[in-house]
């Protein structure tokens, strides 16, 4: 039987073109990233075995560390990002698509501008850094880790402005394009550790140049062509850059930008404090186990995702029933993912042993405590993605700055208590605490009962 004749097809076409064009347009974004981001999965998998293979566990949890310690950087972009993702919606929605090229070519100045400071200020800075002491290595490792932190971060610089291309997609709800791109980068990295593997020894450096380069590639090829055929429309132009517009966009955006500050310290200090409290290779443990419990929000976001730019679609149409109704969907997925991952909790010994044999010992009671963690952290996420499509992000901005000042005491304190699991479990208490209050706040807005900060 064809398969387009078969009743499955059947069955997913009528699920896929029912509805309303705003749900019909997320749903098929969903079905492809579904599709794109089990390809994503599958590369990250395997990529954790072959990176060991090629690398030892030192230097694997120094090579996590390090990226995450760069990686903050990209939230310094002063919310420009989140400020485009809505104002461009927003424009689009009002069939103002001159204004939304505008916003693009403006953002893209102004993260070049930010790019460039950047990396002024790190090669005065860098030569007086000792990275050895940074990261908790032998001494003899300075040098080296000097080359891989300026290789990673001059990398990071051109990826900081290109991924910018990302953000537009994803405001165009179409985040299955963006899925793709990061796809695909994944697979050029995939390949050529594979390369490093059958032609050369251990080396932190050609580790680093791999990861760092293949996104860059990807992104500057994808933006070029997409530019140049289907976005045509929104390319950038240099004459189209309106600083006028830096205004509008900073204004939602540095409340973004705080919020993404918050974030990097909910996130990213997990590695720095493991590291100083238990060294490097607990970072490799610690890392294993939220690369596999990952699987849980990274489908889960597959589904989200394309929601925030539609809810911003929506709230500007006034069309607050589909708001409802999708809300209510997203909660009953929430329930379901809740399921799937108290199944992979209880299969993940034999996860851990088909995908690492006995490479690295996790405990269960750590995996148990990252299950929460993602659990809570889903759960936010269906609230948080709706207030920040509609820019009621207030009551988020003051949540965020208390739990950032509170986190890494509480985190360093309940790691000294209960080791590797008591990072994971800080996290936990975070995400769904403020999952509660942001819960609050939504259904406030969407039953015109907000009033005060619930409504800002």
């Amino acid at each position: 039987m064809k398969l387009k004749e078969s009743g499955f097809y059947s069955t997913i076409t009528r699920l896929i073109s029912n509805g309303h064009a705003r749900s019909i347009k997320a749903k098929k974004n969903i079905l492809a990233s579904l599709v794109i981001r089990g390809g994503s999965i599958a590369v990250s998998l395997i990529l954790v075995p072959m990176t060991l293979n090629y690398v030892d566990e030192t230097r694997y949890g120094i090579w996590l560390t390090l990226s995450s310690l760069v990686a903050w950087l990209s939230y310094f972009d002063v919310g420009f990002g989140h400020g485009l993702r809505n104002r461009f919606a927003e424009s689009v929605a009002k069939g103002r698509f001159t204004l939304a090229r505008s916003y693009i070519s403006t953002t893209y100045a102004m993260m070049t501008i930010i790019m460039v400071g950047m990396m002024v200020i790190f090669l005065l800075v860098n030569k007086f850094l000792d990275w050895s002491a940074i990261l908790n290595t032998a001494p003899e490792m300075a040098q080296e880790l000097g080359v891989v932190a300026m290789l990673v971060f001059a990398f990071f610089c051109l990826q900081f402005v290109l991924q910018l291309f990302s953000t537009v997609l994803t405001a165009n709800q179409e985040p299955a394009k963006a899925n793709l791109i990061h796809l695909s980068g994944s697979v050029i990295s995939l390949i050529a550790i594979y390369i490093l593997m059958r032609t050369t020894e251990g080396s932190l450096v050609y580790l680093a140049s791999v990861l760092s380069v293949s996104p860059v590639v990807v992104l500057f090829l994808a933006s070029l062509w997409l530019y140049n055929t289907s976005y045509r429309r929104f390319s950038p132009k240099l004459n189209l850059v309106r600083f006028e517009l830096v205004g509008d966009l900073m204004n939602l955006g540095v409340k973004f930008f705080v919020i993404q500050i918050g974030v990097v310290i909910l996130f990213s200090t997990q590695n720095i404090i493991i590291i100083q409290l238990f060294g490097p290779s607990e970072v490799t443990s610690f890392n294993i186990t939220y690369k596999l419990f990952s699987v849980v929000p990274m489908v889960f976001m597959i589904i989200v995702t394309p929601l925030w730019s539609a809810y911003t679609d929506a709230y500007i149409r006034e069309e607050f029933d589909w708001v409802k109704g999708t809300l209510s969907k997203m909660l009953r997925f929430w329930f379901l993912t809740v399921i799937g991952a108290f199944f992979l909790l209880i299969l993940s010994p034999y996860f851990y042993h088909l995908w690492l044999g006995d490479k690295i010992s996790i405990s269960f009671s750590l995996s148990a405590v990252m299950c929460l963690q993602v659990v809570a952290f889903c759960f936010q996420s269906i609230y948080v993605y709706f207030l920040n499509g509609i820019g009621k992000i207030q009551m988020q901005l003051y949540l965020i700055i208390i739990c950032a000042t509170v986190n890494i005491p509480l985190t360093i304190f309940l790691g000294k208590i209960f080791g590797v699991v008591g990072v994971s479990l800080a996290s936990f208490f975070m995400f769904a605490l403020t999952g509660l209050v942001y819960m609050v706040q939504t259904r406030k807005i969407i039953n015109n009962t907000a009033t005060g900060l619930w409504i800002k």
